[in-house]
């Protein structure tokens, strides 16, 4: 029989470590609920401006909130995670970090620091944002951060993912579907944070939009899956059906080849820019922007040394009025 939990958003830690002591003791199969911070930490509000982006505290990023030990979870397991509801709040925000900050796949392109803030609530039960008029952006919560504990002992920063997840920031893990986490520790020690209202893959920008969260989960252990070395997922029919409605117009893209991969996704999200302020008259900061909350980075070859190919493909269907459609 499953049981109900609650932790709130004060439960915060910024180092995935072994060593924390649980806030909550939880058996195999329960349902907890969060209250989670966003990934500045809340530092960002509804009526933030660029001079408070300009001082945020980086060192504050990406705050875990937990961690929960599941009663029976064991090193060799795995913990089965499911997202059964995930809310935003009425607002969410897009940040483009000062070049010092080095964040952000065009850092040295885009010095200046800027914010868009964006309403979450007018149209949410339309499923959609509003980027600029004629600029929808479909809603599709999901969490940045949902990790494990390390086997090693010592402090990890919560900003990068890991093999037993972490900042994974996969835009793919909405509600309805399943992480696969491997155990490391008694216990597991499960901690989540990072809510996001949308996001391109890549996040090209450093930000998708951020926003404080509400979360249910589904915490259940799982044995004899030894093939889960790493995350792995299976995504909700919903999120199927969206993915098919979204392509119904189709998706731009350009292709940026270069023997670094990296550079490779640079010249291809370049392109892309390109086209946003050539054909949609969109500034290159609102083309950052919007690439890195709709747009998707995919490695389209890989094999054809010296070169890699990438692809930042952005879907059509987001642009629902003149002057864009």
């Amino acid at each position: 029989m499953s049981h109900s939990f609650h932790v709130h958003k004060t439960n915060s830690h910024l180092k995935w470590d072994n060593s924390l002591k649980p806030v909550l003791t939880v058996s195999s199969g329960s349902t907890i609920s969060f209250d989670l911070l966003d990934g500045g930490g809340n530092q960002l509000t509804e009526t933030s401006t660029v001079a408070d982006v300009e001082n945020i505290n980086l060192s504050l990023a990406d705050p875990a909130i937990g961690p929960v030990f599941i009663t029976g979870a064991e090193p060799g397991d795995v913990l089965k995670i499911e997202f059964l509801d995930l809310k935003t709040a009425s607002f969410g925000w897009t940040a483009i970090f000062p070049g010092s900050f080095a964040f952000g796949l065009l850092a040295d392109e885009f010095p200046d620091a800027q914010i868009k803030i964006w309403d979450l609530e007018t149209h949410r039960e339309d499923g959609y944002t509003v980027f600029k008029e004629g600029i929808h952006i479909p809603i599709r919560p999901f969490l940045g951060v949902v990790g494990l504990a390390h086997e090693a002992k010592g402090q990890f920063s919560t900003i990068p993912p890991y093999e037993t997840g972490g900042n994974i920031d996969c835009k793919h893990i909405t509600v309805g579907s399943t992480l696969y986490l491997p155990v490391k520790v008694p216990g597991a020690l499960f901690s989540c944070g990072d809510g996001h209202a949308a996001q391109g893959d890549g996040e090209v920008c450093g930000t998708a939009i951020e926003t404080p969260m509400k979360a249910t989960v589904r915490l259940t252990v799982e044995k004899g899956k030894d093939w889960v070395t790493s995350p792995h997922y299976l995504t909700s029919k919903e999120h199927s059906t969206h993915h098919a409605m979204m392509g119904s117009k189709g998706e731009y893209a350009a292709l940026g080849i270069d023997p670094d991969l990296r550079e490779a996704s640079r010249k291809a999200l370049r392109g892309l820019i390109a086209w946003l302020v050539g054909e949609k008259g969109l500034t290159r900061v609102e083309s950052y922007m919007l690439a890195s909350v709709a747009a998707d980075l995919k490695i389209a070859e890989a094999v054809d040394m010296p070169n890699y190919a990438v692809a930042c493909s952005l879907p059509l269907s987001i642009f629902v009025g003149p002057p864009y459609a």
